[in-house]
């Protein structure tokens, strides 16, 4: 299957979940690369085809095409329905076929059980709130898609994503976002608004049930930069 690679990052939008990055080229191949690795490993995976129905969990407000890569890359657009908490419905006339449904934080999704044949979410579900309201994430995904894959960043890696900043995030979590705030880091210093996980954390946010699961790290120049995950519901 071949993909548009000629792809270059604009630098519109408010950037809620990056703001006080180091706007530099080396930032950008650390945010931009590792997303379309990972979007080619989904689709080496899942092998997508034109009957599948898919939901997109977690998309943005951001114009930057790299801000919402799937619906950039996917090839069967009018498949998509593109969910986010996030007025994002300028995707339906950037990608005709494609529907966008606004939800709301820890809300019961508006879609029926298995509605969906594929689930994907790309780093979001480190924003969306405490450990429970990971689990709440989670198992809405899983109840509306017969089979789901999500990333999200490794918090073994060095650098922490959003801030840029080097091994603070390593620290317990109380000195670590007590740290953010007196760097003036204040919205990632609240649990609601960023909780990075490890393979031991994402697993136990797994609700019961008999499901295929898998986790895997996306390795970037030599370390774990990332988590990915795929779930699938045993018959």
């Amino acid at each position: 299957m071949k993909f548009n690679k000629q792809l270059t990052p604009s630098d519109k939008g408010d950037k809620r979940y990056y703001k006080r990055a180091f706007n530099t080229s080396w930032v950008k191949n650390l945010q931009h690369k590792p997303r379309l690795d990972m979007f080619y490993f989904f689709m080496d995976r899942f092998m997508p085809n034109e009957t599948h129905s898919i939901l997109d969990l977690g998309v943005t407000n951001l114009e930057d095409p790299m801000e919402n890569i799937f619906e950039y890359y996917y090839p069967y657009k009018q498949n998509i329905v593109a969910a986010g908490i996030e007025d994002a419905l300028f995707l339906e006339e950037l990608y005709p076929g494609l529907r966008f449904v606004q939800v709301k934080s820890g809300v019961t999704l508006p879609f029926d059980d298995n509605e969906f044949d594929i689930g994907y979410s790309g780093a979001t579900i480190e924003h969306v709130g405490a450990k429970k309201d990971q689990s709440f994430f989670l198992l809405e995904f899983i109840r509306v898609c017969k089979r789901v894959f999500l990333t999200t960043p490794n918090r073994w890696f060095p650098i922490e994503l959003h801030t840029r900043l080097p091994f603070v995030h390593w620290l317990p979590e109380k000195i670590y976002r007590k740290i953010l705030f007196k760097l003036g880091y204040k919205f990632y210093a609240s649990e609601k608004n960023l909780k990075i996980l490890t393979v031991k954390l994402l697993k136990e946010l797994v609700p019961p049930g008999t499901f295929s699961i898998e986790i895997k790290k996306h390795f970037f120049y030599g370390l774990p930069s990332n988590l990915l995950m795929t779930i699938e519901k045993e018959n």
